[in-house]
């Protein structure tokens, strides 16, 4: 008897394997049952533009023409209508957010020649040494400096050097990078600050 009913799971097992591929095994779950190898994949209707509140319904005609008469007026005007709201409903003043050391591209974000305008008021405090350029004859000086401020093996100090110009150091101060441009430029290199 216990025979038998050792023999019973290899037999379904067995039927599993012809139907699945020989690699595969699923004898481990009862309730599998296995997919039709030649059933096309299901195919999902999904709307053009996903909104998780549902469709909403076309506005009043009232806030049409209150959108309508607000697209009239002048800009100053249109410019007011946003604290007034605020105001009035008592939302709080939202928080402008800091964009200051982001890279926002050629357009310098919303307002990119404001942008350059601040720029100028506000003092730099974090600086880029540059390697313009240096004696043939000072080479292997200039790459024993340059190994000397960064933390470089020979041969990436020489490779940089090789490729001037090129930046040696990034995000010092301003004395940090006047020190290195005076070693430079006592070894037979030019170097400048950015």
């Amino acid at each position: 008897m216990k025979l038998i009913a050792r023999l019973r799971p290899i037999q379904t097992c067995t039927a599993l394997r012809e139907i699945i591929g020989p690699l595969q095994s699923r004898s481990f779950q009862p309730d599998f049952v296995p997919r039709d190898p030649n059933a096309k994949p299901i195919r999902y209707k999904y709307p053009a533009a996903y909104d998780p509140y549902g469709p909403r319904p076309p506005p009043s005609d009232k806030i049409v023409q209150l959108a309508e008469r607000i697209a009239a007026l002048a800009p100053e005007e249109r410019r007011q209508i946003g604290p007034l709201l605020r105001e009035i409903l008592r939302h709080p003043n939202l928080k402008q957010i800091s964009v200051e050391g982001m890279d926002l591209g050629a357009m310098g974000g919303p307002g990119g020649g404001t942008a350059k305008a601040e720029e100028k008021k506000v003092e730099k405090t974090a600086f880029d040494v540059k390697l313009e350029k240096f004696d043939a004859a000072a080479k292997i000086k200039v790459i024993k400096e340059v190994r000397s401020f960064t933390s470089l093996g020979l041969k990436e100090a020489k490779e940089l050097v090789e490729k001037a110009p090129a930046i040696l150091k990034q995000g010092v101060t301003k004395e940090e990078a006047n020190e290195i441009i005076e070693k430079i430029k006592a070894v037979g290199g030019v170097a400048v600050m950015e």
